[in-house]
């Protein structure tokens, strides 16, 4: 005889695992670390492609409207399927393919990428795409990361004090007070991460274009020097 409880209890353990893998909630996004993203991840509470869409969700609410941050010059159309590709990987091996695995990073349109524009934050190289990308680009992609937007600059990454672009156009604004600057020229990342547009965010530096941050927004940055 059929025990009737048993489609029951199948339903049941189903609703268990779909409402724990939806465990991580937004509100959780706020100024989240790698170690913690990749926790969920392993737990199972997350994937790389729920943590792309909560990011997406950001930008789209905050960036263009809204406080209309205006710190992002394209999103990458492909971050959810690179999203869904390392899921995959990560659900065969059980394993990341490297400490970035699954994160979502804003990339300074000064980063040349092979698959999207890289603009420099001028209107004269909109459609620039590189024939292939920058070492720094490279490493973070074999690293595991995925990268969801590139941010604003100032114009050929020229002004230590704004971000502000001919491409986009207009100022980035700073997500803790918009009536304050966001430093330049690798205002766009800065803003974009502490807006929580993205777990971790490239910038340049040439005068204070990264160190300026630090004053605006609290920020921690990695700053390495040429003699490294």
């Amino acid at each position: 005889m059929k025990n009737p409880l048993h489609p029951l209890l199948l339903s049941l353990l189903f609703l268990v695992n779909v409402v724990s893998a939806q465990s991580f909630k937004p509100k959780q996004l706020r100024e989240a670390t790698i170690e913690q993203l990749h926790s969920a991840m392993q737990s199972g509470k997350l994937t790389a492609a729920q943590l792309v869409q909560l990011y997406l969700d950001r930008i789209e609410a905050y960036d263009k409207q809204g406080p209309f941050l205006n710190t992002i010059i394209m999103v990458n159309p492909k971050a959810m399927a690179e999203a869904s590709r390392l899921d995959s990987l990560y659900k065969v091996t059980g394993k990341f393919v490297g400490p970035l695995h699954g994160i979502p990073v804003i990339v300074k349109d000064n980063y040349n990428t092979f698959d999207m524009p890289t603009t420099n934050g001028t209107l004269a190289m909109k459609k620039n795409i590189p024939p292939k990308d920058a070492f720094v680009i490279q490493r973070i992609r074999e690293a595991g990361a995925i990268i969801i937007a590139k941010s604003n600059l100032a114009e050929f990454a020229t002004s230590g004090n704004v971000s502000v672009s001919s491409i986009l156009p207009g100022y980035s604004r700073n997500p803790y007070d918009t009536k304050r600057t966001t430093a330049g020229s690798s205002g766009g990342t800065a803003a974009a991460v502490a807006a929580d547009f993205g777990t971790i965010g490239l910038g340049t530096d040439t005068g204070s274009s990264i160190r300026g941050h630090r004053r605006t927004r609290v920020w921690l940055v990695l700053d390495p020097r040429w003699a490294l």
